[in-house]
């Protein structure tokens, strides 16, 4: 996208931006990354994604489906069922973010060394 073609779509100051607005959230990346596997259960979804709270992963998964990148089906069953799909453009975007999961992976070694050495840095 060019500066040009950013000045068409008020409220983005770049493709970037667009995509760090619907991303944006410590959890949602990995719903996204765990969603690509197809249809998934909240509780699968929240046993995936460690360390997040239910009302964190609910409001995290509204603010998704409320920008088109994830649908929720409830199955209207006792007790509740209800599965979580990534849409075409959840689909697109999981895959855009495949590139940094490799980044991730190939330099988890050194990111883990600095991340230590970092926390041996005093605070003021």
């Amino acid at each position: 996208m060019t500066m040009a073609d950013s000045d068409a779509v008020p409220g983005f100051t770049c493709g970037l931006d667009a995509t760090l607005r619907v991303i944006a959230g410590k959890w949602k990346p990995l719903i996204i990354y765990f969603l690509i596997r197809g249809p998934t259960r909240f509780g699968a979804l929240k046993r995936a994604v460690r360390g997040v709270s239910d009302k964190m992963l609910i409001q995290q998964l509204k603010e998704l489906e409320a920008d088109g990148a994830v649908t929720r089906k409830d199955y209207q069953e006792v007790p509740p069922r209800v599965d979580y799909t990534l849409t075409p453009l959840g689909r697109s975007l999981a895959e855009a973010l495949v590139p940094l999961c490799n980044w991730g992976s190939d330099n988890m070694a050194e990111v883990t060394r600095i991340f230590a050495e970092r926390d041996q840095w005093p605070t003021r």
